[in-house]
């Protein structure tokens, strides 16, 4: 069995350390203020109990599977311990994170920064499947970055907590936050897709689409509209005969949207049905894909429509996954929960 054990973590800027002994008066300086703890359980600390924490992380990380982890976070440009972060082991395929700054490195996006890179750590190299985070619902900042780093609010505990150090009330209400692998796996996979190359310097002039038996015949050019997210698009009539058989678009672009929604989508008319008109449509696209820089484009389609799976499998597109859709999705709010997502290489 493959043992858990403590190692260093990097980000963009910070090392994230097992504390040392000699990280006292640098943790000191954040766990004895009560402005810079006032939503932690704990604190603010005195000396004895800053010890007694610190003595504790390191024995932990000692341990060997590793419970615990417990991270110093160190800026790299200047070797200063500024806060820390931690996953605990709740069981075997699940955990809890959390995080703590010195207050003058707070809204830096330092936060965001551990929170990302000691999810990463419980995912990729621990195996887990599910992470969770507490936060009191007064602590903007703290579910801020829970949000941003991708984790869901589970639910919302009232009275559940002490309330923050400086409130009149005894007890305060708690935000539940959790993140899936497979969205987290989701995550990852948008960032990519939305990392790859497009050209648009405007509408190409359409080329003639046929392959002798269909042609499309480009009957719209929506330009984009940022404040919607919309990326510009090409709307065709697939024709037979000269005349309509079906209807497919190209939205030209990446983003989180079209993950779940797609680059290409299609619908033939019920009468015509049967005669593989998508998939040659969808073929015939591929000169205007390549026009716009375009490789891969995600073709997408409810996991129950078998016929348009089919489509897509006979394109030799790859299903990349099963996918659960995002609440804020126009997908989600017309009754779907669930996408297949295809990515088809035209080998642009």
């Amino acid at each position: 069995m493959e043992m858990k054990i403590m190692k260093t973590l990097e980000t963009e800027r910070l090392i994230l350390r097992p504390f040392e002994e000699s990280d006292f008066e640098a943790v000191h300086a954040y766990a004895s203020v009560a402005e810079n703890i006032q939503y932690m359980l704990w604190g603010p600390n005195d000396e004895s109990q800053t010890r007694a924490f610190i003595s504790q992380a390191i024995a932990q990380s000692r341990e060997n599977p590793c419970r615990n982890y417990q991270y110093a976070a160190v800026l790299k440009s200047s070797q200063k311990l500024i806060g820390g972060c931690n996953l605990a082991m709740i069981d075997d395929d699940q955990a809890e994170i959390g995080w703590i700054l010195h207050r003058d490195y707070w809204k830096q996006g330092f936060g965001t920064e551990m929170g990302k890179r000691i999810v990463e750590f419980g995912f990729r190299d621990l195996g887990l499947r599910r992470i969770i985070a507490h936060c009191d619902t007064e602590n903007y900042g703290s579910y801020r970055v829970m949000e941003r780093i991708g984790m869901r609010r589970e639910g919302c505990f009232i009275e559940a907590r002490p309330a923050s150090k400086f409130s009149e009330k005894k007890y305060g209400d708690e935000y539940l936050y959790a993140i899936l692998k497979d969205e987290w796996e989701v995550l990852q996979e948008i960032s990519y897709y939305n990392s790859l190359p497009v050209i648009f310097d405007g509408f190409i002039e359409i080329p003639e689409l046929t392959d002798g038996e269909i042609e499309l015949y480009c009957v719209g050019k929506k330009p984009a509209i940022p404040e919607k997210k919309w990326v510009p698009a090409y709307d065709f009539e697939i024709r037979q005969g000269g005349s309509r058989v079906g209807e497919i678009s190209l939205r030209i672009g990446y983003t989180d949207g079209l993950y779940y929604g797609g680059q290409i989508g299609y619908g033939v008319d019920e009468q015509h049905r049967g005669h593989g008109y998508a998939e040659k449509a969808c073929r015939l696209l591929v000169p205007v894909i390549r026009a716009h820089g375009m490789k891969k484009v995600l073709i997408t389609n409810n996991h129950t429509n078998i016929a348009s799976k089919r489509t897509c499998e006979k394109l030799g597109a790859k299903l990349i996954r099963v996918a659960r859709l995002p609440e804020w999705h126009d997908l989600y709010k017309e009754g779907q929960r669930y996408v297949n997502i295809f990515e088809w290489d035209t080998g642009a």
